[in-house]
């Protein structure tokens, strides 16, 4: 019984991988509603699967990967869709969609010279996460209850794009650092 209790997070991030292609499915449909309604549960599934894992010890390896890969299907296939269909700029969309390029090639280039780095998110980037899934929350809501883009979306779009440049950054240097270039 306890070992099901153990995998309770990395089965609600798996939970929230299956998600992804479902919301941008019914983005692809134009289906607002439900597709806000799906992604905020996918995103409130983050929450609750960290919540869990801290609060009862219940983290795993295998959790560290998963987790980050979830957040990163869902953000980015929701950054795309909405940008396709011509919701957002396609420029936040490159931006999301590089930072995490630029993420895994550095893990993938450090795993490949033996140099291995640990899979721990950064403050900065928890930001940007929360700043992420806030915003594509709003603008399907937006979408979904015909709330007109105004001065909130030009704010946030330039905050998310702040925080994907810094998270960035952040991370870049973390890497250059510890590959002692």
């Amino acid at each position: 019984m306890l070992s099901y209790y153990r995998s309770l997070p990395n089965l609600i991030t798996l939970g929230r991988l299956v998600l992804a292609p479902a919301i941008v499915a019914m983005i692809a449909a134009q289906r607002w509603k439900e597709a806000c309604i799906v992604f905020i549960i996918a995103g409130l599934s983050d929450a609750v699967d960290g919540w869990l894992a801290n609060t009862f010890d219940l983290r795993s390896e295998l959790g560290a990967y998963l987790d980050p890969l979830a957040d990163k299907a869902l953000i980015v296939s929701i950054y795309v869709s909405l940008a396709i269909v011509e919701v957002l700029p396609a420029t936040i969309a490159i931006l999301v969609v590089a930072r995490d390029i630029m993420i895994i090639g550095a893990f993938m280039i450090s795993l490949v010279m033996r140099k291995p780095i640990k899979v721990k998110p950064l403050t900065i980037s928890k930001l940007n996460t929360t700043a992420q899934i806030s915003f594509a929350a709003m603008v399907l809501g937006g979408k979904a209850f015909d709330f007109p883009a105004g001065a909130w979306f030009e704010v946030s779009l330039y905050a998310v794009a702040a925080l994907t440049l810094a998270s960035t950054a952040a991370y870049f240097g973390q890497w250059i650092k510890h590959m002692n270039l």
